[in-house]
């Protein structure tokens, strides 16, 4: 069949903007070229006119340097229409990479958006509302445990300020009472509110200091 009415030609792959690019850059390069090559003949015959009188072959070698230069601008304008080509075309490319750095970043968000979805699914609000609330009972009952064992057992709760002042005003007179019996030679006496503390199995009173002393002698 194939000899017959002959094979399809296969289809050349399509042209894309980088390919483009390359080879109009190609072309510009080529261009380049070729005006330094003009560039450097105008130089030629700019040389040779300055040294020249002015006579039919000054005229005749300034009509080809004219030639010369009207090549040089046609070459640029080719140049510069390329150029402008090349512009245009990554300005594309550079729309086309934002569009599809857009579509990866939209990508990107609605995956993690459907993670996010996912995963609060499984969060229970109103589960963690009691366990907030069982977490503040808690502690208010470990609050109350704490002010029951720090509870004091022997001071009573209404004390009479007037009955501890009219007290340790007392103990103020005895100790100076004791103070005074010292300084008379009652050393060994025992303080007042001491005098009922004796054991009532003791016979004698206690000795005081200075008969210790005569009994040690």
């Amino acid at each position: 069949m194939n000899r017959l009415f002959g094979s399809t030609a296969p289809k050349a792959p399509k042209a894309t903007l980088n390919s483009a690019i390359s080879n109009i850059d190609t072309r510009v390069s080529s261009i380049d070229v070729k005006l330094a090559s003009l560039n450097a003949e105008l130089q030629g015959y700019q040389t040779k006119l300055s040294k020249m009188r002015e006579g039919p072959g000054k005229t005749a070698l300034k009509q080809k340097a004219l030639k010369v230069l009207q090549r040089r601008k046609q070459y640029e304008a080719q140049r510069d229409q390329l150029q402008s080509q090349v512009w245009n075309m990554e300005q594309a490319q550079t729309m086309q990479d934002n569009l599809k750095n857009t579509m990866v970043t939209i990508d990107a968000l609605q995956s993690t958006n459907k993670a996010l979805k996912k995963e609060y699914g499984k969060v229970d609000v109103d589960k963690i509302e009691r366990l907030q609330d069982e977490m503040a009972d808690l502690l208010d009952v470990g609050n109350e445990i704490q002010e029951s064992l720090a509870r004091s057992y022997d001071v009573p709760e209404d004390v009479d300020e007037a009955e501890l002042d009219a007290e340790l005003e007392a103990l103020g007179q005895e100790v100076e009472l004791d103070r005074e019996l010292a300084g008379a030679g009652m050393e060994g006496a025992l303080p007042s509110f001491m005098q009922d503390e004796v054991p009532e199995f003791i016979d004698e009173a206690p000795t005081t200091t200075g008969q210790v002393k005569e009994a040690a002698g």
